[in-house]
């Protein structure tokens, strides 16, 4: 009896071993292979090309001045070109005298030698002004501003003050002419200001009357002051007599000082200027294995992603089944980072963005987005095999390319995308919580070399997984 329990105990064993072995594969089993969910992955190549920039559209709340030499990128010149604000509607007391007109230069940092002498000239702008809804580019002509027939304003310097003279190590004060002085409070003669002058009468008014000023260098190629604030400043003084409680009179003199502020109510320009970029453009071309990037308004590199190849390796692997782009990486390897010889700061922040879109996504202030422009923070990570440290970007184009096939499912061109240097401004709320308030074109000096995609060890390429069913 004991036996036959054991032959049964053994048969059930057996059968139900088989059922769950039959469920396994159940779903397998009854589920068409049209079904099925197919996972892909592949490797694209992309084309790149060094962009130059004649020049951008910005508007800055700091300015680059000076001039600086790169041995890779050439000299890059930058200039000021500034209207200045005015007190609406103020009167002079009768008798007033003017004193001095100064400009004032207030520098936050600078880039490059501290002690290397830089000459700044100050010229008015007597041809014409700017419209303040107007965008200017970066690369205007100053002779269409001023004559520079007058020099106004002129100091030799160092950025880091040598001499240990001035009181405020990062402003640089002017002492403008007598002859401007007087004309820019139609004084006369005696320097008695015509307080029946109507020069302030409106801003329009005033700005018609002194356009601006025009800020260049012309001595120095190893500084660049980055410009934090430009003014003004006029100086008068008039006499007044003041009764006592006695009943004396007596004579008292009273100083006042106005500020003309460049400030956001008016237009202020950097124009920057590459001298030598036909010369650079020859020097780099040389090098086929990496591509560019500086700034201001300086070099951009184009990459090309092949869209058309992307539909036809994704049609030929998945076929008639609903296809997904989990993930796109487009990896930007940086190369000659060696803080040795980088002459240029790093690009902090990258932005792939579509070429067709750029004019319009800096010109309105837009914010990056998954379908037009996607930001990266230049980043290092350890290679697990070499243990070295390697810098890059990284961008998922997935939703963009995505986003481009849905929109035309049968593309017979590729899709142009360009790296710019841009300027990221955040704010973080009270929760910890940081978001991105706006994204501009990076007008500081700044430079990357990047692998292209034609280098032979390491060449730009995205990295693709996809799916369908």
């Amino acid at each position: 009896m004991k036996s036959h329990s054991i032959v049964l105990l053994f048969l059930v064993s057996l059968l139900t071993f088989s059922c769950t072995d039959n469920v396994s594969d159940l779903g397998i089993k009854i589920q068409p292979s049209s079904d099925n969910i197919s996972v892909g992955t592949d490797t694209f190549h992309v084309v790149t090309e060094n962009v130059f920039i004649d020049s951008i559209f910005a508007k800055q709340d700091s300015f680059l001045l000076g001039t600086f030499y790169d041995t890779k990128y050439g000299s890059t010149q930058a200039d000021i070109l500034a209207q200045v604000n005015c007190p609406v509607n103020y009167q002079y007391p009768p008798g007033s005298v003017v004193d001095s007109v100064l400009a004032v230069l207030t520098y936050k940092t600078w880039f490059g030698d501290s002690y290397s002498p830089m000459n700044v000239s100050i010229y008015q702008m007597d041809k014409k002004t700017f419209n303040y809804s107007t965008l200017y580019p970066t690369n205007l002509d100053p002779s269409d501003y001023t004559t520079r027939s007058e020099l106004i304003g002129n100091k030799t310097f160092t950025a880091k003050d040598a001499t240990k003279l001035r009181t405020d190590t990062t402003t640089i004060v002017f002492k403008l002419s007598d002859k401007f002085r007087n004309w820019f409070v139609n004084a006369g003669s005696d320097n008695v200001i015509n307080v029946a002058s109507n020069i302030y009468s409106s801003e329009s008014n005033f700005i018609n009357y002194f356009k601006g000023m025009y800020i260049t260098t012309d001595f120095g190629v190893a500084t660049m002051l980055n410009v934090r604030q430009v003014d003004l400043e006029l100086y008068y003084h008039y006499n007044h007599t003041v009764t006592s409680s006695t009943g004396a009179d007596s004579l008292v003199t009273s100083n006042y000082v106005i500020p003309f502020p460049a400030n956001a109510e008016v237009r202020q320009v950097n124009r920057f200027f590459h001298p030598e970029i036909a010369t650079v453009k020859q020097k780099l071309a040389q090098n086929e294995n990496v591509n560019y990037i500086s700034s201001p308004a300086g070099i951009q590199t184009r990459v090309t992603v092949p869209l058309k190849r992307i539909k036809q390796k994704m049609d030929l692997s998945l076929g008639e089944k609903k296809k997904t782009l989990n993930s796109a990486i487009l990896r930007v390897d940086a190369t000659e980072i060696d803080s040795s010889t980088l002459a240029e700061p790093v690009v902090s922040y990258m932005l792939l963005i579509k070429e067709s879109a750029i004019d319009r996504f800096f010109n309105k202030n837009e914010l990056p987005s998954d379908t037009c422009a996607i930001l990266g923070q230049f980043s290092k990570s350890q290679n697990t095999s070499t243990l070295l440290y390697e810098y890059h970007y990284s961008f998922d184009i997935a939703p963009m390319v995505a986003n481009e096939l849905k929109l035309n499912p049968n593309p017979d061109s590729d899709l142009n995308l360009r790296l710019v240097p841009v300027q990221v401004t955040s704010t973080t709320s009270s929760t910890g919580t940081t978001s991105i308030t706006a994204v501009k074109q990076q007008t500081g000096m700044s430079a990357i070399t990047i692998l292209s995609g034609k280098d032979v060890t390491t060449p730009m390429r995205i990295k693709m997984i996809y799916s369908g069913f």
